[in-house]
């Protein structure tokens, strides 16, 4: 059986990298303008996951959000300025999406030693597998050389950011429209194993929905009403919420998926067989042949 940790190194890879088709990204292209660029980065994750152990799960989705609209380039990160709208206020991130303090804090660090040198797009791309590493997860090698973008689309991040009620065909569409295979579709879905859930994203699976565990559902009721508390915050994984494993799949097993999108990878669907076998104990490394590679090669958008 192909371990899962590889194929969710060779999908993060990937799915960070599909700026390669505009820009020949390469590992070492600060080694030289600004030696200093990776190091900063890793010591700043580091310490911001210290201080609060979400931020790394944040860090993490808020490239996810700038890769899934329009590759790595930064864009979720750009203020509204006169000429156009930002996406920072798209539904899926307004009030949502949080680490921009941390990026920020690192792009002045990074000014001090290099100014104008490293780009925020890199420093998100770099920022997300640090913060994976910082929480146990796998690491791999971030292609560098992205390019900030100036422009940004309202209407693409409202369109394009996965909703939480997605049923398993519309997930499946929409990686397909980014080039992605279902495959990498679910090794993706494992970052869910770090991270929180706004109750007003979860409310009608658990006041509505019967394939969900009762002493999940009880348990998240007690944290979000059915009428109030949109804003309360719970676990995606109630198991070890902190640590970046394959608990998200074994849950899956035991319908203690939290989001319904989350849930509907294991439900009697064609992604039954991978969330079993992502499910099963951690076995020897094979690279690109299991999750965590899968992940990895997707990551390098």
């Amino acid at each position: 059986m192909a371990s899962p940790k590889p194929l969710l190194c060779s999908v993060l890879a990937l799915f960070f990298a599909a700026s390669l088709v505009s820009a020949q990204l390469i590992t070492n292209f600060y080694d030289k303008s600004c030696p200093n660029a990776l190091s900063t980065i890793q010591t700043a994750v580091r310490s911001a996951v210290s201080r609060e152990n979400r931020m790394g799960a944040s860090l993490l989705r808020l490239h996810f959000h700038d890769c899934f609209v329009n590759v790595a380039i930064a864009r979720c990160c750009l203020m509204t300025p006169p000429t156009f709208t930002g996406e920072k206020t798209a539904t899926p991130n307004n009030n949502s999406l949080r680490g921009f303090d941390v990026i920020d804090s690192i792009k002045a660090q990074l000014e001090g030693i290099c100014p104008q040198v490293v780009s925020c797009a890199d420093i998100l791309a770099v920022a997300a597998r640090d913060s994976v590493v910082t929480l146990g997860g796998p690491t791999w090698v971030v292609n560098l050389g992205r390019r900030d973008s100036t422009t940004a689309s309202l209407d693409a991040a409202n369109n394009d950011i996965l909703a939480p009620t997605l049923d398993l065909s519309d997930l499946t569409k929409s990686f397909l429209n980014k080039g992605l295979t279902a495959t990498e579709m679910i090794a993706l879905s494992g970052a869910h194993t770090i991270g929180q859930a706004r109750c007003v994203n979860f409310r009608n699976r658990i006041y509505s929905e019967t394939n969900i565990d009762t002493s999940l559902g009880t348990s998240l009721k007690s944290n979000c009403s059915n009428t109030t508390g949109d804003n309360n915050i719970s676990p995606l994984d109630a198991s070890i919420p902190y640590a970046f494993d394959n608990f998200y799949y074994k849950n899956l097993l035991n319908k203690k998926g939290v989001l319904h999108s989350d849930q509907q990878l294991f439900n009697g669907g064609s992604a039954d067989s991978q969330i079993t076998t992502y499910s099963s104990p951690r076995l020897p490394p094979t690279p690109r042949t299991s999750q965590n590679s899968s992940l990895i090669s997707t990551l390098q958008w």
